[in-house]
């Protein structure tokens, strides 16, 4: 039986930005179909590079990135730190956006926006405005929009970040439930131990800037997760050893962050 393809592989990626700043630096990732991969590391460890170069929204200065054929029939969602919604527009008229650029027939776009809305928890939301939703309903919208595409790849960075503990935590179980149902293979960033250790089959853990994996971790727990798991010894394990995974990371990555200057701000 012939292994499957990885959806996408990064060789000895770098990235020097115009201001000398160096992001990545012999950056190694290899994600393969329908996995659930967290890239963990300090802010400005070059974890959101590493994403836009994943999704073709930034080319390396150095190394290769290769993606499967299915990324191209089936595309990449991105679902960004902000919402960056259209404040003009509907629920609807900005998850539908995507397949209105691709001039999806309007009959075709209605099942499946109706569809993707209800995953998302969004029933009879689609003719709401931005301005009328809370922090974590746009997020939602955000989500609803990359997954609309139906892509084979999604890419999310720090995406709930910025929300209450409360939300975050739902937003965790929703997006689980949309992972174990649609199966795309997601590559989520995040600064959060207890986030990646809870959403992720693996973690990669990045040193400080430039940044390189420094450990590649697979997560021992049940793929469904719930409440019980957060609060159970398992999980609590799992946290202390990806923590002891980062603090080494850390600790590594201190010369070569020193080296690398402090001109310019990395995620």
């Amino acid at each position: 039986m012939h292994e499957r393809q990885p959806i996408v592989t990064l060789r000895g990626v770098g990235k020097t930005f115009d201001n000398g700043v160096m992001a990545l630096d012999g950056f190694d990732l290899t994600v393969q179909p329908g996995a659930f991969v967290s890239l963990l590391g300090a802010s400005g460890c070059g974890k959101s590079t590493a994403l836009r170069i994943i999704a073709g929204l930034m080319q390396p200065t150095r190394g290769s990135v290769e993606r499967a054929d299915g990324t191209a029939a089936h595309g990449i969602g991105f679902v960004f730190q902000e919402p960056t919604l259209m404040p003009w527009a509907t629920v609807a008229a900005n998850v539908a956006l995507p397949l209105r650029l691709k001039h999806v027939a309007a009959a075709e776009i209605a099942p499946r926006l109706a569809a993707v809305l209800a995953r998302v928890g969004l029933d009879g939301f689609a003719e709401a405005y931005p301005r009328e939703l809370s922090g974590g309903m746009k997020m939602r919208v955000s989500i609803a929009r990359a997954l609309i595409t139906e892509p084979a790849l999604l890419l999310m960075d720090e995406p709930f970040a910025a929300l209450d503990e409360i939300t975050r935590f739902r937003l965790n179980d929703d997006l689980l439930a949309l992972w174990e149902t649609l199966r795309p293979t997601v590559v989520f960033v995040t600064h959060s131990v207890f986030e990646s250790v809870y959403l992720s089959q693996r973690i990669v853990v990045l040193s400080q800037r430039p940044g390189r994996a420094c450990a590649d971790l697979t997560i021992d727990a049940p793929a469904s997760r719930d409440a019980a798991f957060r609060t159970s010894g398992a999980y609590a394990a799992q946290c202390r050893r990806v923590s002891e995974a980062l603090r080494e990371a850390m600790a590594e990555g201190v010369v070569a962050a020193g080296s690398a200057g402090a001109g310019g701000r990395v995620s």
